[in-house]
């Protein structure tokens, strides 16, 4: 029976992912740098930071931490102004709310998660939010999702993690936890084996909790 559930956010809840993308190949465009496809995949799901490829350029610490703050202003700025909404979002998570506890479990800077749901609704529906630097080792370590778990002081069997990303779903193999993918066309081409389930929106969930908890 499943009673918990853990969200991730970007890609999931709202459609930032792609222009965290676009803010760090703007900026290591200032550097004289290009990072492919490929190689932002790569360093997405080790957790790291695009900005690595700075550092590998012969960047100093302290030039790298500058462009880090100008890639966070810009990332910001697209927040503020693009449209990230994903539709029928905000609904479905206050239907789910009346049968199950939720909380939210993400990699995003606390800063620009508040900035993200500052005027949305989706938020105020959970249990808890975890933001990055709120748990021991980040995504794709089972960290973020064991230390939501033990907030609802539940038991493994009865969480749900929805994920849209291969980091994501890492974190909850490796927490042991059931995992579903929602489709997002951004992260289509990562490895989701070992996934739970595959729904293809997130307007999917309830009938997935309704089969899974018959």
């Amino acid at each position: 029976m499943k009673k918990y559930l853990l969200f991730d956010n970007d890609g999931v809840l709202v459609e930032t992912e792609k222009w965290y993308h676009r803010a760090n190949v703007e900026i290591l465009e200032l550097l004289g740098l290009q990072i492919s496809e490929e190689r932002y995949k790569e360093i997405m799901i080790q957790g790291q930071s695009a900005l690595l490829l700075a550092s590998e350029h012969g960047y100093d610490a302290e030039s790298v931490e500058k462009y880090r703050d100008k890639r966070n202003e810009l990332y910001q700025h697209y927040i503020r102004t693009e449209d990230i909404e994903i539709q029928g979002v905000s609904e479905i998570i206050k239907e789910l709310k009346e049968s199950y506890q939720m909380g939210i479990v993400t990699s995003a800077r606390r800063a620009d998660f508040e900035l993200i749901h500052s005027k949305r609704s989706i938020a105020k529906h959970m249990k808890f939010v975890l933001c990055s630097g709120e748990y021991k080792r980040s995504k794709p370590h089972a960290d973020p999702y064991l230390e939501a778990l033990a907030r609802f002081n539940g038991a493994k069997t009865e969480a749900l993690i929805i994920e849209d990303s291969g980091r994501g779903l890492a974190s909850a193999l490796n927490a042991e936890i059931d995992c579903a993918i929602v489709y997002n066309e951004f992260t289509v081409s990562h490895d989701f084996t070992g996934a739970t389930h595959r729904i293809n929106s997130l307007g999917e969930l309830k009938k997935l909790l309704e089969k899974i908890n018959s």
